[in-house]
């Protein structure tokens, strides 16, 4: 018979949407997201919810300003990982530019996303899909 610890350490919870890739599409995601984390007991609020929304706005927008294909939308997936005590945020587009810190000038109107997703997370990077696209992830340890 398994014990607690090693039952927790096999759990994992998943929560994944399509959106449209649109301003709308990308504040949706942001407000689930927020709702998903209340929803596994995530206070909102908490330092680990309020992390989580700002990589989920910040990928969500990157993914309807600078990945949207015309007629195409966009994907996020969280993962609840309790064993490895992280939270993995995944969005998903179907464009094939891929991401990098520090490639667009920061500026007044923007430039900031990933140096804020990289503040806020333990690590993140850039995910080839089986689909046309890519897929940007951060995860988030708590303590």
């Amino acid at each position: 018979m398994r014990s607690v610890e090693d039952r927790q350490a096999r759990t994992a919870r998943v929560f994944v949407q399509r959106f449209s890739a649109t301003r709308q599409g990308a504040r949706l995601a942001r407000l689930l997201a927020g709702h998903q984390l209340y929803m596994w007991g995530i206070p909102y609020g908490s330092r680990l919810g309020q992390a989580v929304e700002l990589v989920v706005a910040e990928l969500a927008a990157n993914a309807v300003l600078l990945g949207r294909v015309p007629g195409r939308g966009f994907e996020l997936r969280l993962v609840r990982d309790e064993g490895a005590r992280t939270v993995r945020v995944e969005v998903s587009d179907t464009h094939p530019g891929r991401p990098e810190r520090g490639a667009a000038p920061v500026d007044a109107d923007g430039g900031r996303g990933l140096v804020l997703v990289e503040s806020v997370t333990s690590r993140w990077g850039v995910a080839a899909r089986s689909a046309p696209g890519k897929a940007v992830w951060a995860e988030i340890d708590w303590p």
